[in-house]
């Protein structure tokens, strides 16, 4: 694909993935309200937050080619599990999580000042039962405070996994094979 895009995000592992599909592009961050609506069911709040993230980047006058907006929610029992405010809600989250299959969904969205496009992804995501020692450790490696769910399954959290049902990439942060379908669609209409 020879297209160019902008990607609406400050993640590292997004800009990576977004490099392996040989789409050129440029990097930006937006200050977008991550916060959930009371009542708002999961797959809709990731998914209006990765258009939220695209039209914001098209607000702020990037405008030339498609705006690339991406979100990471960790949902079980149809609860939103964002990331970790401290070591305490870490624990909490990854002991919900322990012995327990959970979802990942990852919402990417394409903007231009004329259209609007978007997609989530659903991958089952099954843990190990974790030890307080495993759990306390983990924290301590520093890792899990920036992710949702409170865990990379890219890093040392990928050890606590036992089985994935669905894309890889998306619980990493970008759907690799659904980012370069919908830009296709995007392009077409």
């Amino acid at each position: 694909m020879t297209t160019s895009v902008y990607l609406a995000s400050a993640s590292p592992r997004r800009k990576e993935l977004l490099a392996q599909l040989g789409i050129e592009f440029s990097q930006f961050s937006v200050d977008a309200d991550e916060s959930q609506y009371p009542n708002e069911p999961p797959y809709e709040y990731v998914e209006r937050l990765a258009r939220l993230k695209a039209c914001s980047g098209v607000k702020l006058g990037y405008t030339d080619r498609p705006v690339l907006g991406s979100d990471t929610v960790v949902v079980i029992d149809n609860q939103s599990l964002c990331k970790p405010r401290d070591e305490a809600d870490f624990t909490h989250t990854l002991k919900r999580l322990s012995g327990n299959t959970h979802q990942v969904l990852t919402a990417i969205a394409f903007a231009t000042q004329e259209k609007v496009l978007s997609c989530v992804v659903s991958t089952d995501v099954t843990f190990k039962t974790l030890t307080d020692e495993e759990i306390k450790a983990y924290w301590q490696s520093g890792e899990p405070q920036d992710k949702a769910g409170g865990y990379g399954i890219q890093g040392l959290g990928g050890r606590f996994v036992t089985h994935i049902s669905g894309s890889y990439f998306s619980v990493v942060g970008l759907p690799l094979y659904e980012t370069e379908q919908l830009l296709k669609t995007f392009l077409r209409r």
